[in-house]
């Protein structure tokens, strides 16, 4: 596995659409979540707001989204046209991103994790 140092290296090493999907989902995360806290974990980009947001990853095959299993199950109906296990969603390598549906996923893990956060307290 590769290592990076950063999110901008991780997306640098791409091809050009590759390159422009993986920048939307960065967008779409910090314009969602403007407190997020941005580094390279397992490899890939990872995102942290009061706990774990989410990674994502582009592999040959698919762009990986990695909200956690609540989203997955939380949003099975939108992502019926996507692979998806357990806390994976594979959005096809070749396809633009669903820019509307990872928004929606971002919200949501931003919302899990702010209930997370009164609960315990």
């Amino acid at each position: 596995m590769k290592q990076f140092k950063d999110v901008d290296t991780y997306i640098s090493v791409h091809d050009d659409f590759v390159r422009t999907q993986l920048e939307h989902i960065r967008h779409i995360i910090l314009k969602t979540v403007p407190k997020a806290e941005e580094h390279i974990s397992y490899g890939m980009p990872a995102y942290a707001y009061h706990g774990v947001l989410l990674y994502f990853a582009a592999t040959r095959q698919h762009i990986g989204l990695y909200p956690m299993p609540s989203a997955v199950v939380a949003f099975k109906k939108e992502l019926a046209p996507y692979p998806t296990s357990k806390g994976t969603i594979r959005f096809p390598i070749d396809q633009p991103v669903p820019k509307k549906l990872i928004t929606a996923i971002v919200k949501f893990r931003k919302l899990e994790n702010e209930e997370k956060v009164k609960t315990k307290r």
